[in-house]
Protein backbone atom coordinates (compact mmCIF):
# COMPACT_ATOMS: atom_id res chain seq x y z
CA UNK A 1 0.00 0.00 0.00
CA UNK A 2 1.16 3.46 -1.19
CA UNK A 3 2.61 5.82 2.11
CA UNK A 4 -0.03 8.32 0.51
CA UNK A 5 -2.74 7.33 2.36
CA UNK A 6 -2.16 5.77 5.52
CA UNK A 7 -5.13 3.50 6.58
CA UNK A 8 -5.95 3.05 10.57
CA UNK A 9 -5.64 0.15 12.21
CA UNK A 10 -9.07 -1.01 13.76
CA UNK A 11 -8.45 1.05 17.47
CA UNK A 12 -7.47 3.96 15.28
CA UNK A 13 -10.72 3.79 13.49
CA UNK A 14 -12.97 5.73 15.46
CA UNK A 15 -12.46 9.29 14.61
CA UNK A 16 -13.30 8.13 10.59
CA UNK A 17 -16.38 6.57 11.03
CA UNK A 18 -18.13 8.16 13.78
CA UNK A 19 -19.12 11.29 12.06
CA UNK A 20 -21.39 9.63 9.54
CA UNK A 21 -23.74 7.80 11.77
CA UNK A 22 -24.66 11.36 13.89
CA UNK A 23 -25.15 13.11 10.40
CA UNK A 24 -27.03 10.06 8.69
CA UNK A 25 -29.57 9.83 11.98
CA UNK A 26 -29.78 13.22 12.24
CA UNK A 27 -30.68 13.37 8.84
CA UNK A 28 -33.07 11.11 8.11
CA UNK A 29 -36.16 12.66 9.58
CA UNK A 30 -35.76 15.72 6.99
CA UNK A 31 -37.30 12.66 4.92
CA UNK A 32 -40.22 12.17 6.88
CA UNK A 33 -40.80 15.47 6.91
CA UNK A 34 -40.34 15.83 3.24
CA UNK A 35 -42.60 12.88 2.79
CA UNK A 36 -45.23 13.82 5.10
CA UNK A 37 -45.50 17.27 2.80
CA UNK A 38 -45.36 16.03 -0.61
CA UNK A 39 -47.91 12.78 -0.23
CA UNK A 40 -47.29 12.55 -3.63
CA UNK A 41 -43.31 11.40 -3.23
CA UNK A 42 -44.27 9.49 0.02
CA UNK A 43 -42.82 6.22 -0.47
CA UNK A 44 -39.75 7.39 -2.20
CA UNK A 45 -38.99 9.97 1.14
CA UNK A 46 -40.00 7.10 3.74
CA UNK A 47 -37.72 4.61 1.53
CA UNK A 48 -35.06 7.08 1.84
CA UNK A 49 -35.49 7.89 5.45
CA UNK A 50 -35.54 4.15 6.14
CA UNK A 51 -32.12 3.56 4.13
CA UNK A 52 -30.32 6.68 6.01
CA UNK A 53 -31.64 5.34 9.46
CA UNK A 54 -30.10 1.72 8.60
CA UNK A 55 -26.97 2.87 7.50
CA UNK A 56 -26.80 5.43 10.39
CA UNK A 57 -27.69 2.77 12.67
CA UNK A 58 -25.14 0.36 11.10
CA UNK A 59 -22.73 3.46 11.90
CA UNK A 60 -23.41 3.70 14.93
CA UNK A 61 -22.73 -0.22 15.84
CA UNK A 62 -19.30 0.47 14.23
CA UNK A 63 -18.37 3.31 15.57
CA UNK A 64 -19.08 2.05 19.44
CA UNK A 65 -16.97 -1.28 18.22
CA UNK A 66 -14.46 1.21 16.84
CA UNK A 67 -14.97 3.53 20.64
CA UNK A 68 -14.37 0.77 22.45
CA UNK A 69 -10.97 -0.92 20.34
CA UNK A 70 -9.38 2.96 21.16
CA UNK A 71 -10.61 3.28 24.81
CA UNK A 72 -8.29 0.13 25.37
CA UNK A 73 -5.19 2.21 23.97
CA UNK A 74 -5.86 5.45 25.74
CA UNK A 75 -3.58 6.46 28.68
CA UNK A 76 -6.25 6.54 32.00
CA UNK A 77 -6.62 8.87 34.94
CA UNK A 78 -9.56 8.44 37.19
CA UNK A 79 -11.35 11.69 35.32
CA UNK A 80 -10.74 10.09 31.94
CA UNK A 81 -12.04 6.50 32.56
CA UNK A 82 -15.14 8.31 34.58
CA UNK A 83 -15.56 10.14 30.88
CA UNK A 84 -14.96 7.00 29.04
CA UNK A 85 -17.54 5.09 30.87
CA UNK A 86 -20.30 7.79 30.66
CA UNK A 87 -19.42 8.40 27.03
CA UNK A 88 -19.09 4.51 26.20
CA UNK A 89 -22.71 3.95 28.06
CA UNK A 90 -24.30 6.83 26.25
CA UNK A 91 -22.66 5.38 23.18
CA UNK A 92 -24.71 1.93 23.74
CA UNK A 93 -27.37 3.74 24.76
CA UNK A 94 -27.89 5.45 21.60
CA UNK A 95 -27.35 2.40 19.34
CA UNK A 96 -29.86 0.62 21.18
CA UNK A 97 -32.33 3.67 20.76
CA UNK A 98 -31.96 4.01 17.04
CA UNK A 99 -31.92 0.27 16.80
CA UNK A 100 -35.24 0.02 17.91
CA UNK A 101 -36.46 3.08 16.16
CA UNK A 102 -34.93 1.78 12.66
CA UNK A 103 -36.94 -1.56 13.11
CA UNK A 104 -40.01 0.14 14.06
CA UNK A 105 -39.80 2.59 11.26
CA UNK A 106 -39.23 -0.62 8.78
CA UNK A 107 -42.71 -1.79 10.13
CA UNK A 108 -44.17 1.44 10.17
CA UNK A 109 -43.47 1.15 6.43
CA UNK A 110 -44.52 -2.27 5.45
CA UNK A 111 -47.38 -2.98 7.83
CA UNK A 112 -49.86 -1.01 5.69
CA UNK A 113 -48.74 -3.03 2.90
CA UNK A 114 -50.38 -6.11 5.00
CA UNK A 115 -53.18 -4.55 7.20
CA UNK A 116 -54.89 -2.69 4.28
CA UNK A 117 -57.31 -1.93 7.02
CA UNK A 118 -54.75 1.35 7.76
CA UNK A 119 -56.39 4.41 6.10
CA UNK A 120 -54.13 6.96 4.74
CA UNK A 121 -55.06 9.56 7.43
CA UNK A 122 -53.84 6.99 10.82
CA UNK A 123 -50.62 7.04 8.83
CA UNK A 124 -50.18 10.21 8.86
CA UNK A 125 -50.52 10.52 12.39
CA UNK A 126 -48.34 7.24 13.19
CA UNK A 127 -45.36 9.33 11.21
CA UNK A 128 -45.95 12.68 12.66
CA UNK A 129 -46.04 10.62 16.12
CA UNK A 130 -42.79 8.39 15.06
CA UNK A 131 -41.13 11.77 14.31
CA UNK A 132 -41.72 13.80 17.11
CA UNK A 133 -40.03 10.79 19.28
CA UNK A 134 -37.07 10.33 16.56
CA UNK A 135 -36.24 13.98 17.17
CA UNK A 136 -36.27 13.75 20.86
CA UNK A 137 -33.96 10.72 20.38
CA UNK A 138 -31.92 12.88 18.27
CA UNK A 139 -30.67 14.27 21.67
CA UNK A 140 -29.55 10.82 22.74
CA UNK A 141 -27.04 11.71 19.47
CA UNK A 142 -26.06 14.94 20.83
CA UNK A 143 -25.10 14.12 24.19
CA UNK A 144 -23.10 11.26 22.86
CA UNK A 145 -21.14 13.56 20.26
CA UNK A 146 -21.27 15.93 23.19
CA UNK A 147 -19.69 13.42 25.59
CA UNK A 148 -16.60 12.21 23.06
CA UNK A 149 -16.03 16.06 21.93
CA UNK A 150 -15.05 16.58 25.71
CA UNK A 151 -12.95 13.38 25.82
CA UNK A 152 -11.03 15.19 23.02
CA UNK A 153 -11.06 18.69 23.66
CA UNK A 154 -11.20 18.82 27.34
CA UNK A 155 -8.99 15.86 28.12
CA UNK A 156 -6.67 15.66 24.96
CA UNK A 157 -7.61 11.90 24.17
CA UNK A 158 -6.95 11.08 20.88
CA UNK A 159 -7.02 7.77 18.90
CA UNK A 160 -4.00 5.87 18.10
CA UNK A 161 -3.85 6.05 13.89
CA UNK A 162 -1.34 3.89 12.99
CA UNK A 163 1.01 5.70 10.65
CA UNK A 164 4.80 4.36 10.78
CA UNK A 165 6.61 7.04 8.76
CA UNK A 166 4.81 10.01 9.93
CA UNK A 167 7.50 11.77 12.94
CA UNK A 168 6.19 12.20 16.12
CA UNK A 169 3.62 14.91 17.27
CA UNK A 170 6.82 16.87 18.86
CA UNK A 171 8.99 17.03 15.12
CA UNK A 172 5.85 17.96 13.35
CA UNK A 173 5.62 21.40 15.45
CA UNK A 174 9.52 22.53 14.72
Amino acid sequence: MSNWLPFPTWDGMHPLVVHFPIALLIVSPVFIVLGLIRPDRFRLFSLSALILMFLGTAGAWLAVETGEAAADLVERTPQITAAIAEHQEMAETTRLIFTILTVVYALVLVLPRFAKWIQPRPQTVIHVLFLLVYMGSCLAVARTGHLGARLVHHFGVRAMINDPGAPPLEEKAE
